[in-house]
């Protein structure tokens, strides 16, 4: 983060990563594509029918949190405020031309669950980073490196003014390196969803036999085939099979009562399914999760640790990689930081959340109008809306409720009765509460 430019020092100082100039870029349209230059496209085996949902699934509920560039209070480290700059845009709206900040998320995971590490690389700021430490992002994409250097990496990355990708050599200073907290379960070579992937590989290439026609059998011939006559025989004995099998409509063909057909597939077939069932159930439960989640059947229990053990380290690993880049050494003394927020009642029945929110305003976690603006209702005017009071305690003191100007409930009663009187909370502490 920088301070306040002028206009004029913006442009001055204004940067991009790729620096090479762009001739007649007022006339050029660029390279032009009938494929998004976004779209993750993931490696040979990890598109795989089992493999890509259960990765695409986990981006998804990454992607679906809030990303945000905020400032700690003083007192406790605990979020305060939202900073409303460059860097907070790339992180909760859009990130760059071609993508909004959801799919920037999503990108950055498939990327990592596919190559194991990804690059994360301010392609426009309002200072250079090779000359300040302190700058403010204007757009971000994801890289996959290339080559690592002591002090450099090299990332191939799609340049937006040339409509292309391009591979571009930047100091790991400024550049954001995640790396895949899964990487044992996923990259490493023999790990499970490597195996996983050969064992599918292998099952496709036995479906294809099976579309095509083939069975995948040895005839064993009448005789003994070692002249070149008796292999002739053979080989127009196969040819003759091979002719009814093509020209049947059910593909039945007729043998001679002293041949005798061995099939050789069946028994290596129902192995490998063996194998992939028991390779898929070891994928699902070591990255913590299981098939009730991508089927939306999984209970409660089943969602808190799918987000504890999953969710959280892939975000984790995120948002604590472009800390250390994106916020600068002055900027973190100044409790500035990147977090993630969650809402734990995305999804939970009405009457459980009423019964949820009756519970955290009897027990003085959070004030009326906290609750009001997590439904997204507007605030009550009333100012004992906004503090922390027990309503029913207050109530044995003659306390009556506070009602809105529709006559809505809108507020609760004050500390006492020896509860300690934690101050007025804003919804913020709430998520702090909340463990968001």
């Amino acid at each position: 983060m920088s301070e306040r430019l002028s206009f004029g020092e913006r442009l001055r100082h204004g940067w991009n990563a790729f620096i090479n100039p762009i001739e007649n870029f007022r006339y050029d349209y660029g390279r032009a594509s009938y494929i998004s230059p976004t779209r993750v496209r993931l490696t040979a085996g990890n598109e795989q029918s089992i493999i890509a949902p259960v990765y695409n699934r986990i981006a998804l509920d990454v992607a679906a949190l809030d990303f945000k560039h905020v400032k700690l209070n003083d007192l406790d480290e605990r979020f305060d405020m939202v900073v409303d700059d460059g860097l907070n845009e790339c992180l909760s709206l859009v990130s760059n031309k071609d993508q909004i900040s959801d799919s920037f998320i999503q990108d950055i995971v498939l990327s990592m669950f596919d190559e194991g590490v990804v690059a994360i690389v301010p392609t426009d700021t309002d200072i250079n980073p090779k000359q300040s430490e302190g700058f403010d992002i204007k757009s971000m994409r994801v890289g996959k490196i290339i080559q690592w250097y002591p002090d450099h990496v090299k990332v191939r990355l799609y340049n937006d003014r040339k409509g292309e990708k391009e591979e571009i050599t930047l100091p790991k200073s400024s550049v954001a390196i995640a790396t895949n907290p899964f990487y044992i379960v996923m990259n490493e070579p023999n790990s499970v969803a490597k195996r996983l992937v050969r064992k599918l590989n292998i099952l496709d290439v036995i479906d294809e036999q099976a579309g095509s026609g083939k069975l995948d059998m040895v005839i064993q011939l009448p005789g003994v085939v070692k002249t070149e006559a008796r292999r002739k025989q053979a080989k127009d004995r196969l040819e003759s099979i091979q002719d009814q099998l093509t020209n049947s409509k059910y593909g039945i063909a007729y043998v001679d009562s002293t041949e005798k057909i061995t099939q050789l597939n069946r028994a290596v077939e129902n192995n490998l399914m063996n194998q992939v069932t028991f390779l898929t159930s070891m994928l699902y439960s070591q990255l913590g999760m299981d098939e009730s989640i991508l089927k939306g059947t999984a209970d409660p229990q089943t969602m808190a640790n799918y987000y504890t053990n999953t969710v959280t380290p892939v975000a984790s690993a995120i948002v604590k990689s472009m800390k250390c880049k994106f916020i600068s050494k002055t900027a973190r003394t100044r409790h500035h930081s990147i977090m993630y927020f969650r809402d734990p009642f995305k999804g939970m029945p009405v009457d459980k959340v009423a019964e949820t929110f009756d519970k955290f305003t009897r027990n003085e976690v959070a004030s009326s109008n906290e609750m009001r603006s997590v439904l997204g209702w507007r605030p009550s005017n009333d100012p004992r809306a906004d503090e922390l009071r027990n309503k029913n305690l207050n109530a044995q003191e003659g306390y009556e409720p506070i009602y809105t100007e529709n006559n809505e409930e809108g507020g609760s009663g004050s500390g006492a009765g020896g509860i300690p009187d934690v101050g007025k909370m804003k919804l913020s502490e709430l998520r702090n509460m909340l463990g968001k």
